[in-house]
């Protein structure tokens, strides 16, 4: 154990971040956040619209209980 603490450097030569435009890395998918919340938004309101295809009051439950957790993560991001 003693040997793996001083192969280590010390930890000011660690940075955290590397600086810009050394991290191309064309396998680290850039800028598809905006893609994925569309299709999960989406999914959702299939996923709702199918349900309530076949029953109004699950339709209008799930509804609801996605409503009260987007107030509650709402509000306990903001506390």
């Amino acid at each position: 154990m003693k040997l793996l603490a001083q192969e280590l450097p010390p930890p000011r030569a660690i940075k955290e971040t590397p600086p810009p435009g050394t991290n191309q890395d064309p396998l680290i998918a850039k800028n598809l956040q905006k893609g994925q919340y569309v299709g999960i938004i989406g999914l959702a309101i299939a996923l709702v619209a199918a349900v309530g295809f076949f029953s109004r009051r699950v339709e209008y439950a799930i509804m609801f209980a996605i409503a009260l957790s987007v107030v509650l993560i709402a509000f306990f991001l903001f506390i």
